[in-house]
């Protein structure tokens, strides 16, 4: 499996097939995607601009059930998912978690924003969103994590790397951080906080 991580939260999937999560400030037209997932409606996680670059004739878009009639004016090839459900497409079964905040107002829980674990090809990828450490996540399976580590809107990197402990995925990716909040550098402070048998993958520098 090829991992590309561009600005944000933006993550891009290859191998048989192409899986884009939140695109965002995608720079070339590639229109190559198979499967667009969004977490939320937040403007660095749908970016409409981005989409149109990536988007073909047979994509198909996956977002929360709140977001049906902003995605509908992209495309009505659509799946809307609630939170903690399991799914089946095509290709591959994918389980959604809960995505909020807990003490601050950006993501709030009745909103039904979402991450998404996804099983492809016997490794399992879990792509959290933008929340807080939740119970509803808090004894989540999985070999690889893209944890956001910003702050602010989401976890800090200190509350990421405890996180990170407490499941111990095989791999850990931060992300959120590094443009809009969270200088670059809190990707080594997270980095020196997580237990060493668990390998950090290091995408946006």
């Amino acid at each position: 499996m090829n991992i590309e991580v561009y600005t944000q939260s933006a993550i891009k999937l290859t191998e048989n097939i192409i899986i884009y999560f939140d695109p965002y400030q995608i720079k070339e037209e590639y229109h190559d995607a198979d499967y667009i997932f969004i977490t939320h409606d937040h403007y660095d996680h749908f970016d409409i601009n981005s989409i149109q670059k990536i988007i073909k004739e047979t994509t198909k878009l996956i977002v929360p059930k709140i977001m049906e009639k902003i995605g509908r004016e992209i495309t009505n090839n659509i799946l809307l998912v609630e939170p903690n459900q399991n799914y089946e497409l095509a290709n591959f079964k994918f389980r959604t978690y809960s995505a909020y905040n807990i003490n601050k107002p950006y993501h709030p829980k009745d909103m039904g924003y979402l991450g998404y674990k996804i099983n492809l090809d016997n490794t399992s990828y879990y792509i959290m969103g933008d929340t807080d450490v939740v119970p509803e996540i808090e004894n989540v399976e999985t070999n690889i994590c893209f944890i956001p580590i910003g702050g602010k809107y989401t976890m800090n990197y200190q509350e990421a790397a405890d996180y990170i402990n407490k499941i111990k995925p095989q791999k850990a990716i931060p992300i959120h951080y590094g443009s809009i909040v969270g200088d670059v550098s809190l990707k080594d402070k997270f980095k020196e906080l997580i237990n060493k048998d668990i390998e950090v993958n290091i995408y946006i520098k």
